[in-house]
């Protein structure tokens, strides 16, 4: 019963960040279609989809305290298929027939999740957590991720490659030590409320402190991802590395699957294969939609063919600049 309550709540709250996203985007659409447009942070119904955010985010967060991680990671795929689909709704978009084939492989994979979870004791003391901090298993995985890390960042600041995998892979590498330190934060809440006080104990703040420091630089990670590629390569490969370094990080460092049968791993990772294509096939040849943003002609400038206008560019740091700058001033001189 423990464990079906934290996948009803982190179903739920995935649910309902989908709608919050799409009511936000909605909120946006509006403004821009305004005469006079405000700033976005005036709609109240940019705020409503803000704190339905907020409340899908906690939880979330509380969903840990009753299912293990294993479990709760992969129902992230519930956002993606509503966002689809609510997206119908909200913003007047088309069904299409890749989003209703990659619901229907993303709610088998769902079901064999649910079906097939490891079947684990969610109560976490702080004692617990300190032992599993310094178990063997534990200590040789934070080694190895300690050392990927920094050759990934070597290459991402000394040799400036900027490649989705790299940047994508860091933000798993720190989401997994984010999603111990949620589990353990969140047990040992939940315990605490029971009457089981778990706060006096230093590795609850421990864990606190991991948790935000590696929740800040993955969001810093993921927001330059976001700014270099677009967000419908990004999302799928980001719930397919974040999905995969969860359920790793759990079978580390929670033993989860320690006394699951053979057919119930296979199963279990069967249903992920299904989540992850499924949401592969939704996200597949998906296009962004742009907002209408007003140009101005080149008309005779030397150097510039008339075709040629000025355009914001998301990409750069420069607002309306012109394109090839260097060879038009050349041109001009």
């Amino acid at each position: 019963q423990t464990q079906l309550l934290g996948v009803l709540l982190a179903a739920a709250s995935n649910f309902l960040i989908s709608v919050s996203l799409n009511i936000q985007k909605c909120a946006h659409l509006r403004l821009a279609c305004q005469t006079e447009p405000k700033p976005y942070y005036t709609s109240k119904l940019w705020w409503c989809g803000i704190t339905l955010l907020g409340l899908g985010e906690v939880g979330n967060f509380t969903a840990y305290g009753f299912a293990p991680v294993a479990l709760v990671a992969p129902l992230g795929c519930v956002s993606v298929i509503g966002s689809a689909f609510i997206s119908v709704l909200f913003l007047k978009k088309t069904m299409r027939a890749a989003d209703i084939l990659g619901g229907t492989l993303t709610v088998t994979g769902t079901y064999l999740l649910v079906t097939f979870a490891p079947n684990v004791p969610q109560e976490l003391t702080a004692r617990q957590v300190q032992n599993y901090l310094v178990s063997w298993p534990f200590l040789v995985y934070s080694i190895l991720e300690i050392i990927i890390f920094c050759i990934l960042l070597y290459f991402y600041k000394r040799k400036s490659v900027k490649h989705i995998v790299v940047l994508l892979t860091m933000v798993a590498l720190l989401a997994s030590l984010t999603v111990i330190a949620v589990k353990a934060v969140a047990s040992m809440i939940t315990l605490s409320v029971k009457g089981k006080m778990q706060l006096t104990y230093p590795v609850f703040y421990i864990m606190i402190v991991l948790m935000a420091t590696s929740c800040a630089f993955q969001v810093k990670f993921l927001n330059q991802a976001m700014h270099l590629y677009e967000a419908t390569a990004v999302v799928p490969i980001n719930f397919l590395f974040f999905t995969t370094s969860a359920i790793i990080s759990g079978v580390v460092f929670y033993r989860e699957f320690q006394s699951a049968a053979l057919l119930s791993v296979f199963m279990f990772l069967f249903g992920c294969l299904l989540s992850f294509l499924g949401v592969l096939v939704i996200a597949r040849n998906k296009k962004e939609e742009h907002l209408q943003i007003s140009f101005i002609d080149y008309g005779h400038i030397p150097g510039q063919k008339l075709t040629g206008k000025i355009q914001p560019d998301s990409h750069s740091s420069h607002y309306g600049t012109l394109n090839n700058e260097d060879d038009s001033m050349k041109s001009q001189s």
